[in-house]
């Protein structure tokens, strides 16, 4: 059913515009056998459905506040017997560190995949654009908002986002009134508009206090490298850096239109959702 385990190359992380790659299965499990733990991370699962690693992937796991991508894995055998897998739901292992578990359901039951074949991945491109455009215009509307508000709001901080195109908001310590939202987005449209280049590095904790970024070591969070791993970041060039494993678009421009949808206000701290055209 399987090879040993290892972590899964996250090779979206490096290259966001590989859409197809070829690489080499690694486990299939189905998803009735799957560890209880790995079982409830899938919640559309049904014993119909398996699940697949592989050596490396282009397929984004839910997290981050990101929507999973969706799309296919077919085997290259260019014959009768090649099977292929609708991928559905993309998660990180909850057993073991650093593995990506591809959900999905084959073509026919009789064609199925083998440990050590080799397959193509192909995710669905829009969908990927999609959420990229959501996920850079959440990190500029954060960047908005600090430069507005950090020194006039009590207690301010960023806390957590949801990029979700159905449910897409920031969430800030501190209470912003309501009427900071035609500054925040007067301040958006200015850094949308700007083409703000967006860049990807690879920081260690050394690199974020030289930066004077302290404050955004991910430690403690859940974040899990391997030995001589390094942290993701992604610089919104003139606004802000942020940790993060997500996917984005090239320039601030490229998110369209982003709105300032509404500021709601609970126990310490307000939530600006936000749209994206």
């Amino acid at each position: 059913m399987s090879s040993p385990t290892a972590r899964t190359i996250l090779s979206f992380q490096t290259n966001g515009k590989l859409h197809n790659l070829s690489t080499i299965i690694t486990s299939i499990t189905p998803f009735s056998a799957l560890a209880e733990p790995n079982r409830v991370l899938f919640k559309t699962g049904t014993d119909e459905d398996t699940v697949i690693a592989t050596r490396e992937t282009i397929f984004h796991p839910q997290g981050g506040g990101q929507p999973s991508d969706t799309g296919t894995i077919t085997s290259n055998n260019n014959d009768a017997s090649a099977a292929k897998l609708t991928v559905s739901a993309v998660r990180m292992d909850a057993v073991t560190a650093g593995q990506v578990l591809h959900l999905g359901r084959f073509a026919t039951a009789d064609q199925r995949f083998s440990v050590g074949e080799s397959v193509t991945q192909a995710i669905d491109a829009e969908k990927r654009l999609l959420y990229s455009r959501y996920h850079t215009a959440g990190h500029v509307l954060g960047a908005a908002v600090r430069h507005l508000l950090e020194t006039q709001i009590d207690g301010f901080d960023e806390l957590k986002a949801s990029h979700f195109p159905d449910a897409a908001s920031c969430e800030f310590q501190g209470l912003i009134d309501g009427k900071f939202k035609a500054p925040i987005q007067e301040r958006l449209d200015r850094y949308v508009a700007a083409a703000m280049p967006v860049e990807i590095d690879f920081w260690s904790e050394d690199d974020f206090r030289a930066n004077g970024l302290e404050r955004l070591i991910p430690a403690g969070d859940g974040v899990q490298l391997a030995p001589g791993e390094k942290y993701r970041v992604v610089k919104i060039v003139g606004a802000e850096v942020y940790p993060c494993g997500g996917t984005h678009v090239d320039s601030s421009d490229l998110c369209g239109k982003v709105g300032v949808k509404k500021i709601s206000r609970s126990k310490g701290t307000s939530r600006v959702s936000y749209t994206v055209d």
